[in-house]
């Protein structure tokens, strides 16, 4: 595998670029969970120093993507079953606690009209695959966003590396929660303020995708 060259930059803008480069490879699933992420490959695709690709993944593994195994060799991070259930309880608790506080929120009509758009970029099949993953994603954080605390927003941010790979390794084309459909009941919800109602929507939906791709993430 390759990326692209990047061009003459300076050093910090080279490293963001080639932070960039390596996320979408993995984000993209040129890079797939459990593969080996070489320094020198890296290095040599990017036409940037060893130092500089080194730094864009130690920042790749604060984010979660990537994960050290022996002898420090860095992968593309993998997900227990445990693991992907425990991420969507944690997803639940923070989207729950978004939903309440837009219901509860004088804002709550702005908010709608904003979910509503980002609901606009979801299909309910087919389509391609990266770009779905980023619609879902998007929708996702706009809830935690538009709940405008910015500790809900950060603790979100945190886990969507992990989210990625859980996505990634768990055939997210076959995911019916990743639909449309499925997410336009919970702006439905806000939007009649009944906060019950969209909490218990929010821990389904978790639910089902926690199942969902804690089973794929299980060994063949």
């Amino acid at each position: 595998m390759s990326i692209e060259p990047l061009a003459s930059l300076d050093r910090s803008t080279l490293r963001e670029r080639a932070l960039e480069a390596v996320r979408s490879a993995i984000i993209s699933g040129q890079y797939r969970p459990g593969d080996h992420l070489g320094e020198v490959d890296l290095a040599s695709s990017l036409g940037i120093s060893r130092g500089t690709v080194r730094e864009a993944l130690r920042h790749l593994e604060q984010e979660g993507l990537v994960t050290a195994g022996n002898r420090g060799m860095l992968r593309v991070n993998t997900l227990t079953s445990t693991q992907v259930r425990e991420l969507f309880q944690v997803r639940a608790a923070l989207e729950g606690l978004a939903v309440r506080t837009i219901i509860s929120s004088p804002r709550r009509e702005a908010a709608v009209e904003a979910l509503r758009t980002a609901l606009e970029q979801l299909t309910d099949e087919g389509g391609d695959f990266r770009a779905r993953i980023d619609a879902d994603l998007a929708f996702h954080l706009e809830l935690c966003r538009l709940a405008g605390n910015s500790m809900l927003v950060e603790a979100w941010r945190r886990l969507e590396g992990r989210m990625r790979v859980a996505i990634l390794n768990g055939a997210a084309w076959q995911a019916p929660m990743m639909a449309r459909s499925r997410h336009a009941t919970i702006v439905d919800a806000v939007e009649r303020a009944d906060v019950d109602a969209a909490v218990q929507i929010v821990e389904e939906h978790m639910a089902s995708a926690a199942e969902h791709f804690a089973q794929a993430s299980q060994p063949a």
